[in-house]
C-alpha cells in the first residue's frame, strides 16, 4: 500500500442489519457507491426500506451531488461485494468467531489497498483480525454511534498489527463523509464511548435496584439535567465552565475530595432477573404506549436539528 490513493467512491456494507443500513445510507448521502451484503432471507429489501425511511431525514440535512438511493446495489455473496469497493465496513453479529470467519474471507476477496473496518461495539482488532492471512495490517475498528446516519462520532481503533497508513486512511474517509473520527490508542473492550456509557448505566441501575430512583427519575435527571450540557459540551469542557474564572483547575482543587467520596459510595449492581424486570417495566412506564419506531423518528428530528445549531455555533 502506497501513500498515493484514490478517493473512495465505493463503500461495501457487510451486514445489514440496524447498523449496517444506517450506515449505507450515511454513504449514499454523500453521494457515494454502496454495495451492500447480507446472507439473511430478505435482507435485500429490508435495507433498502431502511434507506428510503431515513432518506427525508438525510434530505433535510443536506444531501452530496449525486447522492441516490438508486445507487444502492445488493449482493448475497460477501467476496463479490468487497472485491471493487474502495473502503469496507462490516457490521455483522457482535461475536468474535463470526467476525474472525468473515474477516478471513473479507480480506482474500478485497484489494490489496482497501480498508476493512468494523463496526464493533466493544471487539478488538487485533482478535477479529487473527485469521486475516493477506492483509491483516488494514483491518481495524470503525465504530460508530447509533443511528450512524446521524450521529458524527466514529470511533477507529487499530490493533496489533493494523499500519497507520490504514489508520490514517480510515481517520480521513470519515472526516471526508462528515464524522468525527477520534482514534482510540489502545484497545480495551468498549473502546471509550460505550465505556462511559456503561459507567453511567452502572450507576444508574444500582439507583433503581437500591430503591432510590424510577426509571423514569432517573431518565428525567439525565435528559433535563447535564444531558442538555453533555449535547453541546463534552465532560471536561463543561467542568471547565463550572469552575469559573479559576475553570477545571478550581474545580478540580474544590470539588475534587467529594467528588472521590462520591466515586467510593458509586454502586456494583448486578443483572439479576429481578433488576432486569424492574428496568423494563420501568421503561414501559415511562414511554405509556409510544413504540420504539414513534420515540425513534422524534429522536431523530431533534438529533437533526440540534446537529445544525451546533454547526452554527462553531463548538468543538
Amino acid at each position: 500500500m502506497n501513500g498515493t490513493r484514490e478517493p473512495v467512491r465505493r463503500v461495501a456494507i457487510v451486514g445489514t442489519g440496524v447498523i449496517g443500513a444506517s450506515w449505507a445510507a450515511h454513504f449514499l448521502a454523500r453521494g457515494l457507491e454502496v454495495v451492500a451484503t447480507d446472507p439473511s432471507p430478505g435482507a435485500e429489501d429490508r435495507v433498502r426500506a431502511d434507506v428510503v425511511a431515513h432518506w427525508p431525514t438525510l434530505t433535510r440535512a443536506g444531501l452530496a451531488e449525486g447522492a441516490s438511493p438508486d445507487r444502492l446495489a445488493f449482493t448475497s455473496d460477501p467476496e463479490t461485494a468487497v472485491a471493487d469497493a474502495d473502503f469496507v465496513q462490516e457490521s455483522g453479529p457482535e461475536r468474535e468467531d463470526v467476525k474472525r470467519a468473515l474477516f478471513a474471507v473479507l480480506d482474500a476477496a478485497a484489494r490489496p489497498d482497501t480498508v476493512i473496518a468494523s463496526s464493533s461495539s466493544g471487539l478488538a482488532a487485533t482478535a477479529i483480525a487473527r485469521d486475516c492471512a493477506v492483509r491483516p495490517e488494514r483491518v481495524l475498528i470503525g465504530h460508530p454511534f447509533n443511528p450512524p446516519h446521524l450521529i458524527p462520532l466514529v470511533e477507529v481503533v487499530p490493533g496489533e498489527r493494523t499500519g497507520e497508513h490504514a489508520v490514517s486512511r480510515a481517520m480521513a474517509f470519515y472526516a471526508a463523509v462528515g464524522k468525527r473520527p477520534i482514534l482510540v490508542r489502545r484497545e480495551l473492550p468498549g473502546h471509550i464511548a460505550n465505556r462511559l456509557q456503561a459507567a453511567l448505566w452502572r450507576e444508574a441501575y444500582s439507583l433503581v435496584d437500591r430503591g432510590v430512583a424510577t426509571v423514569r427519575d432517573i431518565d428525567t435527571a439525565i435528559a433535563y439535567g447535564p444531558g442538555l450540557r453533555w449535547a453541546l459540551l463534552g465532560p471536561f469542557a463543561n467542568q471547565h465552565l463550572s469552575g469559573g474564572p479559576g475553570g477545571i483547575a478550581h474545580v478540580l482543587e474544590h470539588l475534587g475530595p467529594p467528588t472521590e467520596a462520591w466515586w467510593r459510595d458509586l454502586g456494583d449492581p448486578s443483572l439479576t432477573p429481578d433488576l432486569a424486570a424492574k428496568l423494563v417495566a420501568g421503561v414501559d412506564d415511562m414511554l405509556d404506549g409510544m413504540t420504539v419506531d414513534e420515540l425513534a423518528s422524534r429522536r431523530d428530528a431533534l438529533l437533526h436539528a440540534l446537529l445544525v445549531l451546533k454547526a452554527e455555533a462553531g463548538l468543538p
